[in-house]
């Protein structure tokens, strides 16, 4: 790979991990608002209606497609520098939220303290039990991702990419709820209803990111000529 193909190929990775990194923050930001969505019509799973998830799913996804992009074109380890370039940021953002709580609103602001408690109030219990989540599923996502990788020698990407997102998303459906309740954050009656919910609607936009994985990967594989199975290499 020539100098210039080099510099292109850092550049894609630093915007797709500027996205990683925006999609995580957000979902953290945004997850206490909950809304309904129901292409099945009124249909109810141990107490919860499907599709009733938190706004915080919507960016979530996006998160493993990129994962798993850069799993394929640029490798395992330049997968886990995002995620842990992520996690950080999540967590610089909670302090951020938190010194911004912690200030007293001037008299006259159009957003007093307890407004500002009612939406951001919850966020540092609930994004530390997300990122203990989602950092554990999204290792568990490129581990399998490089597992099948390997199995089918770089074929089958339809398979790598919804397998490890089936099973990754599930482990942060199934932790995150686990550690709210824990918490006494949600009830744990809704537990079951919340985790059938998310889980299906996760695997419905697994299968829908995955023609917009083979399109960027045959994109990328074009653009720097890369075999099947083969990696970008970013080290010098």
């Amino acid at each position: 790979m020539n100098k210039t193909d080099k510099k292109l190929a850092f550049k894609i990775y630093l915007y797709l991990g500027a996205l990683f990194i925006t999609s995580l923050v957000v979902s953290n930001l945004i997850f206490q608002k909950f809304f309904i969505w129901q292409p099945f019509g009124d249909v109810t799973i141990f107490g919860a209606t499907l599709f009733e998830i938190s706004v915080g799913v919507l960016p979530y996804p996006v998160t493993f497609l990129l994962t798993d992009l850069i799993s394929e074109i640029y490798g395992k380890k330049s997968a886990n520098q995002i995620v842990v370039a992520g996690i950080f940021a999540s967590f610089f953002s909670l302090l951020i939220v938190y010194l911004a709580s912690a200030s007293e609103a001037t008299s006259w602001s159009p957003v007093s303290n307890t407004m500002f408690k009612d939406v951001f109030g919850n966020t540092i219990l609930a994004v530390t039990a997300s990122m203990l989540a989602y950092l554990f599923a999204q290792f568990i996502d490129i581990q399998v991702y490089h597992f099948w990788k390997k199995i089918t020698k770089g074929k089958h990407l339809w398979l790598r990419n919804n397998f490890s997102t089936f099973f990754s998303q599930f482990v942060d459906t199934c932790t995150v709820l686990l550690l709210l309740c824990s918490f006494g954050e949600i009830s744990w009656d809704k537990f079951t209803g919340l985790l059938i919910s998310g889980f299906i609607f996760k695997i419905i936009i697994a299968f829908v990111d995955t023609p917009f994985l083979y399109l960027f990967v045959y994109i990328m594989r074009k653009r720097f000529n890369l075999k099947i199975n083969q990696e970008l290499t970013l080290e010098s």
